[in-house]
């Protein structure tokens, strides 16, 4: 059976993810950091469907509990196949010349500290060389990454574009180990992301400027990940996939 590591998987794109992976009969590890009724709920959405799942709390930016998420996971379901580096954040929009250190450090610590974190206990797990069985690992950056992001997420983009380029690097480095990595890019969104960034109706309001006119949803992104954890992409590794609706 399939076994995956999905952090920030208890709402928005990390939640449709792990459901999605439930209907083929996955095992999945939901780190969450705060929320844990939302993490419990989507942990008896993907049993219900047919997969197993665990909770595990943890804050991406601390070393510490990374360890500790993939400790757990391996732990309930043995050797793991893969996992989604999903969990980041955003703060309200603003220029740059209005952001404080705190908050930039916050948000960096987060969205990169954390991925690379994740993604180098992914690589650990699964590397050939160090006991593991291969897999794919699957990064969740942002179009912000290529857009900038300008007036509102300028640190936003400029953390999309580090795991961008974590996705490259990494993807050459675990070649020969059984591993493959790659990124999807989902554009504007129907998630709780942009209420945190305090524009609640912002992927409703900028979707509908986009060449297919609507925001998009989580699953829609959820497929993109899963395709790229599975079988049927064996051949794709260090791509970066935009699931934009064409921004």
């Amino acid at each position: 059976m399939t076994a995956i590591v999905i952090t920030g998987g208890s709402r928005g794109i990390g939640r449709a993810t792990a459901l999605l992976a439930a209907d083929r009969g996955w095992s999945v590890a939901i780190n969450y950091v705060g929320d844990e009724a939302a993490a419990a709920r989507t942990a008896a959405d993907v049993e219900a469907r047919g997969g197993r799942a665990i909770t595990v709390r943890g804050d991406v930016a601390v070393e510490a509990d990374v360890v500790a998420l993939f400790e757990q996971a391996h732990a309930a379901f043995g050797p793991l196949d893969g996992a989604v580096v999903n969990a980041g954040v955003v703060a309200e929009a603003a220029p740059l010349m209005d952001m404080s250190a705190d908050r930039l450090k916050r948000l960096f610590d987060i969205n990169i500290l954390g991925a690379y974190l994740t993604a180098r206990e992914a690589a650990r797990r699964l590397a050939t060389s160090r006991g593991g069985r291969g897999g794919s690992i699957v990064v969740v950056s942002s179009v912000a990454a290529r857009l900038g992001s300008p007036f509102e997420y300028v640190d936003y983009a400029g953390s999309k574009a580090a795991t961008d380029t974590l996705t490259i690097g990494l993807a050459k480095e675990l070649g020969a180990e059984g591993v493959r990595v790659n990124a999807v890019r989902p554009g504007l969104i129907e998630t709780d992301i942009h209420a945190s960034g305090g524009q609640p109706e912002r992927a409703q309001r900028l979707g509908a400027t986009s060449p297919m006119g609507r925001a998009g949803r989580a699953e829609e992104v959820a497929e993109a990940i899963v395709w790229l954890l599975g079988d049927t992409a064996s051949y794709v590794t260090g791509a970066i996939l935009d699931v934009a609706g064409g921004r």
